[in-house]
């Protein structure tokens, strides 16, 4: 056994530390996706099954074709609420913000996992224009939070450090898009740029095993399960190699990303716009709480009937899924010349795209548009969905759309020492692809996703060149989807100091800074105390020498406060107090002893009456003297609780103007400190890579302000100018809304005298 105890001790500590937990949340990532894209797959196919099976009629065809995916998302819909609303939407903005040291409660539970995992499955199940690398994302820190606690239960130690987990929610986050894609090398990168503002250089090779191990077992499930031959893309392509392009197509390339990154902002407005609007509209938004799964019923019900192949969808490929579109835009041959549609082979999924009257390029363009305003309608449902995917379909879309154009404009193709290259119109659909979703994103690792997705880096070049471009436009219009979402949703992050903000380098901390500082001083009473604890909700208050001096000492917490304020009045001082009052006052001796069987003489005892009549006026004087005793009894109970409550009313008020003894708390020593002249950018950087809420300024040592998070939000968002800004009341990001602790022991004195009365 001892030897047994001792291996077990050094594979955990040695070899398990952290490769066992890699391994599992890769090999755990890799199953969850297999089975949800495999559930995935069935949920599309027996919608495709029941709309062909009805031929005959197309009233039933539509009927089915619409009715499956509103019973789907309705179900997403009121599962995810009723289970975990945390489940809803992407996942990234709220997982950036936990990342950066704010806890938000039932956010990494099982009850979300569940959540999350079958509202997912159903959304996307609905061929709605979801995505899943967002909710990826959400789903593996779930993953890895449930299996930190699951190892600190069996080993304890290491996985029971908050600093560990938050490393391994890094982790988790790049195996979220590795195991989605099928990506680890661009899943990582993607997860560092959406979900850190500065990463930590020891959590790289976690981060890329993991999402490795992740993507391989990802890939050898679906040979296994007879998908594939062998390990291969998602998204195989066939570009040639010798001579993928020609430089006359850069400036092409250049254009097409510099319209993606208006698209993008573009997508991104549209998405905030809607839901702005809708809560605007008090009457449709207190309508939409009331009846929760009305407006996704309704959305659905609207993409669906456009979408109706025999419809409107006839003219944009409706009956095709997102997988099946974007392996016909990738492809590599041309499908329409000079604006001719013959040449156009029509073999699998292409048919789609072709229709009598109307030629590609119309379809094309129907497809962009209306898929643009679907998705970014879709992504608003109180449904678990991303919207990565449909940016990327969209994308690659607009950018075949753009191929098949040059091709038209070059029907000879480009001559180069002798041989003529044809246009190859799937090349301008990777690079579309990436540009658009990089832009709605803002960032660039969506360049080696496609490379990744369609197993071919031939078109590196002009990848970066229209990804970089797009990243550029669309970061000078708005902000990306996820920190545009963080704003909606009003999570406390820190927005970036990104282009147009080289002005604000001049704005210093006193500009912002809230002088108005609430704080206690070694002479605090505790009077002081239980007043700054009714009045304001800080997490964190100031420890300061003396008013006069205003030298910084330290911080302490508000749990601390009231565990300080607890031990001065709590129940047990005051139930010692009361028992040393009712011994002085010799209270138990001054009870009655009057019980039920003493019966005073009356004159009815000695008459002649017969015995019925003479217990009945018994009892009846025995019941009057029961009541006499009561009312005497309770009279002496309420004179004692008033007396006792007059001196415990007393007696608090002494122990309320005693000084606080700090001595029985936990000070921090060192709170993080900022001087006056401390520049915004400097600021914000510092905020940034530590992770803080709050600071205090100081100057000599003097406690002069407080910054957090709110004033920073407000200077970088424009609200504050050089010349100052008006105090404000306490930080909004020091407030602990979960905290449902409160002083209700010491105001509640009266009821714990009367509760002790009463025994």
């Amino acid at each position: 056994m001892t030897c047994a105890s001792r291996c077990q001790k050094f594979l955990i500590s040695r070899v398990g530390e952290d490769w066992i937990f890699l391994i599992l949340l890769g090999l755990l990532m890799a199953l969850v996706s297999w089975v949800m894209d495999y559930a995935i797959a069935f949920c599309q196919e027996a919608q495709k099954w029941m709309y062909g099976g009805l031929d005959s009629n197309m009233l039933l065809q539509y009927i089915a074709w619409v009715t499956y995916p509103v019973v789907l998302i309705t179900f997403s819909a009121g599962f995810t609420q009723i289970l975990a609303p945390q489940a809803v939407g992407s996942g990234i903005p709220e997982m950036k913000t936990i990342l950066r040291g704010v806890v938000l409660k039932e956010y990494l539970t099982f009850k979300t996992f569940v959540a999350k995992v079958i509202g997912l499955t159903c959304a996307l199940g609905s061929g709605m224009p979801l995505g899943k690398e967002g909710p990826f994302v959400h789903v593996a820190s779930l993953c890895a939070a449930l299996l930190s606690k699951f190892m600190a239960a069996l080993f304890g130690g290491i996985y029971m450090n908050e600093l560990r987990n938050t490393e391994m929610l890094s982790a988790a986050c790049a195996v979220g898009v590795g195991c989605c894609f099928a990506a680890p090398i661009g899943g990582v990168l993607f997860s560092i740029e959406v979900t850190s503002t500065f990463f930590a250089v020891r959590n790289y090779w976690r981060g890329f095993f993991a999402a490795t191990f992740s993507a391989f077992i990802f890939r050898v499930l679906a040979v296994w399960n007879q998908e594939e031959e062998t390990i291969t893309a998602l998204f195989k392509t066939r570009f040639r190699l010798d001579f993928p392009f020609d430089l006359q197509e850069l400036p092409a390339f250049a254009i097409l990303g510099i319209a993606c990154g208006f698209g993008g902002a573009l997508f991104v407005y549209l998405n905030r716009l809607i839901v702005e609007c809708m809560r605007k509209q008090k009457t449709i938004n207190k309508y939409l709480l009331r009846k929760r799964l009305v407006y996704p019923a309704l959305v659905t019900l609207l993409v669906s009937t456009l979408t109706f192949p025999p419809g409107f969808g006839q003219f944009m490929a409706g009956q095709l899924t997102q997988h099946e579109s974007l392996v016909a835009l990738f492809d590599n041959r041309t499908w329409c010349r000079q604006g001719v549609a013959e040449e156009f082979d029509y073999i699998s999924h292409h048919h789609a795209w072709k229709h009598p009257q109307v030629n590609v390029f119309i379809t094309l363009i129907l497809f962009i548009i209306m898929k643009f305003w679907m998705s970014a309608v879709a992504t608003t449902m109180p449904v678990p969905c991303g919207a990565f995917m449909p940016v990327f379909l969209i994308g690659a879309a607009f950018g075949r759309l753009v191929g098949e154009i040059m091709a038209t404009m070059f029907p000879d193709g480009i001559h180069a020492d002798g041989t003529v290259y044809p246009i190859v119109p799937g090349g301008y659909a990777v690079v579309g692809a990436a540009a658009l979703s990089g832009a709605v994103t803002h960032t660039v690792s969506t360049a080696v996703i496609v490379f990744e997705l369609t197993g071919q880096i031939s078109h590196i070049l002009p990848v970066m060149i229209a990804v970089i471009l797009a990243n550029a436009v669309a970061q000078s219009l708005q902000p990306s989807l996820y920190d545009s979402i963080i704003r909606i949703k009003k999570l406390p992050y820190l927005p970036e100091l990104g282009m147009g903000h080289h002005e604000k380098y001049n704005i210093r901390v006193e500009d912002i800074m809230v002088r108005d500082v609430r704080f206690i001083t070694l002479n605090s009473t505790y009077r002081d105390l239980q007043e700054m604890l009714l009045t304001g909700q800080l997490k964190t208050l100031a420890l300061v020498e003396s008013r006069d001096s205003m030298i910084l000492l330290g911080s302490i917490e508000r749990l601390q406060l009231q565990s300080l304020l607890s031990l001065q009045l709590g129940r047990q001082r005051r139930l010692e107090y009361l028992r040393q009052l009712a011994q002085d006052n010799g209270t138990h001796d001054h009870l009655p002893s009057l019980t039920t069987d003493s019966t005073p003489s009356s004159p009815c005892t000695h008459t002649n009456l017969n015995a019925s009549a003479n217990t009945s006026a018994r009892q009846g004087v025995r019941f009057l003297v029961s009541t006499q005793q009561s009312f005497i009894i309770h009279s002496f109970k309420v004179s004692v609780l008033s007396s006792f409550s007059l001196q415990i009313a007393e007696w608090e008020e002494q122990q309320l103007d005693e000084p606080v003894d700090f001595k029985n708390c936990k000070i921090d020593p060192a709170p993080f400190q900022l001087v006056e002249q401390t520049s915004l950018h400097k600021t914000h950087t510092i905020f940034s890579l530590l992770g803080l809420d709050h600071a205090y300024v100081t100057s000599m040592g003097r406690l002069v302000g407080v910054v957090s998070l709110k004033e920073l939000r407000k200077a970088i968002e424009g609200s504050v100018t050089v010349t100052g800004v008006k105090v404000r009341p306490p930080l909004a990001s020091f407030r602990d809304s979960g905290n449902t602790t409160s002083v209700s022991e010491v105001t509640e004195l009266h009821k714990l005298c009367i509760r002790w009365c009463q025994k």
